[in-house]
């Protein structure tokens, strides 16, 4: 906002003055969803202008731009400009672009919902929601004329479902972030486990788990970033032969940069072992490759290792796992006082806890590309899970037990060196403390007594004294 206008919270503060309760909600979450289309309809408008040869009008753009707002919440969209002239679905969706619709509810719902209590929270929530699908529908609607057109269902569900999620967190966020008790449904779900697993290991459990999951992350960030050295110049051609235009390639640009969380992920379900699909029958892993020369030119794809088995620089990503799964290890025994039996389930529920969220993110990175052979792009989800669990169940778990056990060793081997260093300062204080060795007395009969001072010797010091003492007289010279 420039500065005579008004910001986003200084609005939603108004409106709650004016309408309190579900009425701020609803004009926060329109309001949401109006900047998010303002964001993409700028951008898109952007290249649009500075396209030296742009092929439709400024009505194509904003329906392009109404399509990408669409896509940046999971939307499937159809295209209809196909060369076949068959509709081919695109269901890939940047997770980049979600953090702004993210952003955008959850910010509205916490401005929203501040100084509200209870009902008036619900209700402040159900509104923002309400608001925010009712911009969704309009832009759904609006998209509907142009080349990409969205999949009513799946725009529906997308939408909804990440409205929903979006201004819970910042109604949550408004109130403090509160611990309070669960839902019924959850609540009457977890009193079927033990209270022991609920407050003892569940909690450490899933501060493994997102350890765990971070090191995996962090791992396949580590993999992409080598593929794309390593692929330089592939890379580099790609990049230049899509298009010969600043704009062009400056869209590609972006577009590389909102897939860089996909690709993150990608790396990751690589490094697990299950690979990553490009496409049918097209598979990647670190055991081989089964081709590669079908799929699009594009700069991130460029990096994908060429077809055939794996060799040892492609096998070295298994420290990924191994890392993942000795960081799980490693917050499970953190804790004191943990029993075999709870490092066990520690170990075994951040394995499940880890495995569900790369299924997720497995699930949510990938997406259709079109049909036939582009119709699966992306890691599967519940290969990329089981791996996951796999490997920290079959390295985290030897490691967890391995380190309890040495860690139950330490008061032993600590009191044995105690006890020899006790040892060996005793023996040197008893050194220091022993008596000393008595002087040998020699017999006295053994020497015989004379007179010291005898006449005889008296007499003569006396005259060596005076000889001594006397002047010797000066030698005359001789007088001739």
């Amino acid at each position: 906002m420039t500065g005579r206008g008004l910001s986003l919270p200084l609005l939603l503060t108004r409106a709650r003055e004016r309408a309190p309760g579900p009425a701020a909600g609803v004009f926060g979450g329109a309001l949401a969803a109006g900047l998010g289309l303002g964001a993409c309809a700028v951008l898109v408008m952007v290249l649009w202008i500075s396209s030296p040869y742009p092929d439709s009008g400024p009505g194509a753009a904003l329906h392009t731009a109404a399509a990408l707002w669409l896509l940046a919440h999971g939307a499937e969209l159809v295209r209809t400009d196909t060369l076949s002239g068959v509709p081919a679905p695109m269901g890939l969706t940047p997770l980049l672009l979600l953090a702004l619709p993210v952003w955008l509810v959850h910010r509205a719902a916490r401005d929203a919902t501040e100084d509200t209590e209870g009902a008036e929270a619900a209700g402040v929530w159900g509104g923002a929601v309400a608001g925010y699908l009712l911009v969704g529908a309009a832009a759904a609607y609006y998209a509907a004329g142009g080349e990409m057109r969205p999949s009513w269902v799946s725009c529906g569900v997308h939408l909804a479902l990440v409205a929903a999620v979006a201004a819970a967190t910042g109604v949550w966020t408004a109130h403090g972030r509160p611990r309070g008790p669960l839902p019924g449904g959850l609540r009457r779900c977890a009193d079927v486990l033990p209270q022991t697993f609920l407050r003892e290991v569940l909690p450490v459990a899933a501060r493994a788990a997102a350890a765990g999951l971070l090191v995996l992350v962090a791992g396949g960030a580590l993999v992409v970033a080598a593929g794309l050295v390593w692929h330089g110049g592939d890379v580099r051609e790609s990049f230049l032969r899509l298009t010969g235009a600043w704009s062009g390639r400056f869209a590609v640009l972006l577009l590389c940069v909102a897939l860089v969380p996909n690709a993150v992920i990608w790396g990751a379900a690589y490094a697990l072992g299950p690979g990553v699909v490009l496409g049918a029958g097209q598979t990647v892993g670190p055991l081989g490759s089964s081709g590669g020369a079908l799929l699009p030119a594009f700069p991130l794809l460029a990096a994908v290792p060429e077809a055939g088995p794996g060799t040892p620089f492609t096998w070295a990503v298994a420290a990924v796992p191994v890392v993942a799964a000795a960081t799980v290890a490693w917050f499970v025994v953190g804790a004191e006082s943990q029993t075999r039996g709870r490092v066990a389930y520690g170990v075994l529920t951040a394995a499940g806890l880890c495995g569900a969220a790369m299924a997720c993110l497995a699930v949510v990175s990938g997406g259709a590309l079109g049909v036939a052979a582009l119709s699966a792009f992306g890691p599967a989800g519940w290969l990329t899970g089981v791996a996951a669990v796999v490997w920290i169940v079959g390295a985290g778990l030897p490691m967890a037990l391995t380190v309890r056990w040495w860690r139950g060793r330490e008061p032993v081997l600590r009191g044995r060196v105690s006890e020899w260093a006790s040892s060996v300062v005793a023996a040197r204080r008893r050194g220091s403390t022993a008596p000393a060795p008595e002087p040998v007395r020699e017999d006295p009969a053994a020497f015989e007594p004379y007179d010291f001072f005898d006449e005889t010797s008296r007499d003569e010091r006396w005259a060596l004294l005076k000889q001594l003492s006397t002047d010797p007289k000066p030698e005359t010279p001789d007088r001739d």
